[in-house]
């Protein structure tokens, strides 16, 4: 191993950008990257390094025990290495409560907040929240799709990329996806926030934006999203966003060959047969579609 001069002024970076090559190839260096990447993380005290090791040299040669072997530099080091690693793992295992649930491609899946309020998270979505300050703060974080069922209490807040939505207690869907963005209301009053400009959602309304454009809806009156009946539904809106929601229900990648995938779709497909959902999608467009392997190709009538 280099001697302890070199290591001190790396660990303080002070070599140049050879010295840290050649002390790269130094025996036991991933000893001393391990305390350097741990230290760097960790809110501690800051110590002179320079001070630390004179005054351990100098308890060392003064002991009146000459028997008890005295610690090396390098085996300094290493009680140090596992120290932060102790210490690091505790503070991630009491301090940093963020929990995430996950679907993947043609998976959905149900779960609980602190509160008992319910979650059921669409396929190919994200939720993160603190579960820790969950009581004072009801905050969660959403990529994707999922209803909610909010039980009554402090405000609750889901926050994306487009737009943040807050209740108190309702029933409601949020979709945030590339290049669009909805909420529907199916029970109590929503509140959604988008560029500085609040919107208040009653049941049957439904705040949509489409390329960072608000779109006017038509009122509903479903009890819930028909997603959670295994069938995508829509109502004019654009073939590139239908196709997207078609591979994030089937394990399966949608070309289009010669298609304007701005034109727009209304009507819906089951999640349970992708046959009848090509079908559902292509004939009221009046387009023919093949399969080859894990791909499937749009085209339009006699184009092969």
């Amino acid at each position: 191993m280099k001697n302890e001069k070199e290591i001190l002024k790396w660990l303080n970076g002070e070599l140049s950008g050879q010295e840290v090559e050649d002390l790269k190839k130094s025996e036991g260096i991933d000893t001393f990257e391990k305390i350097a990447h741990y230290a760097s993380h960790l809110e501690t005290p800051k110590v002179d390094a320079q001070a630390a090791l004179a005054q351990f040299k100098t308890r060392s040669k003064y002991k009146k025990e000459p028997k008890i072997r005295t610690l090396n530099f390098k085996s300094f080091y290493r009680v140090a290495a596992i120290l932060i690693v102790l210490l690091t793992s505790a503070y991630f295992l009491f301090y940093n409560t963020a929990t995430t649930f996950e679907t993947q491609i043609a998976q959905t899946k149900t779960f609980l907040l602190p509160d008992e309020s319910e979650v059921l998270l669409n396929a190919s979505s994200k939720i993160t929240f603190n579960e820790r300050k969950w009581a004072d703060q009801r905050d969660l974080t959403l990529e994707g799709e999922a209803y909610f069922q909010v039980k009554k209490g402090k405000t609750f807040s889901v926050k994306t990329t487009d737009g943040v939505v807050k209740v108190l207690g309702t029933h409601f869907n949020v979709k945030q996806r590339k290049n669009y963005f909805e909420v529907s209301c199916f029970e109590g009053l929503v509140s959604v926030t988008h560029n500085q400009k609040t919107i208040k959602l009653p049941p049957g309304k439904t705040f949509r934006l489409i390329n960072n454009q608000i779109e006017a809806v038509p009122d509903f009156n479903a009890q819930n999203p028909s997603w959670l009946q295994q069938e995508s539904s829509f109502d004019r809106i654009p073939l590139d966003q239908v196709i997207a929601e078609f591979e994030r229900q089937y394990d399966l990648k949608i070309k289009t060959d010669g298609i304007d995938t701005s034109k727009l779709f209304t009507g819906s497909f089951t999640h349970t047969d992708k046959n009848i959902a090509l079908e559902a999608i292509t004939i009221p467009l009046k387009l023919s579609y093949r399969i080859e392997g894990k791909t499937v190709i749009f085209y339009n009538y006699g184009v092969q």
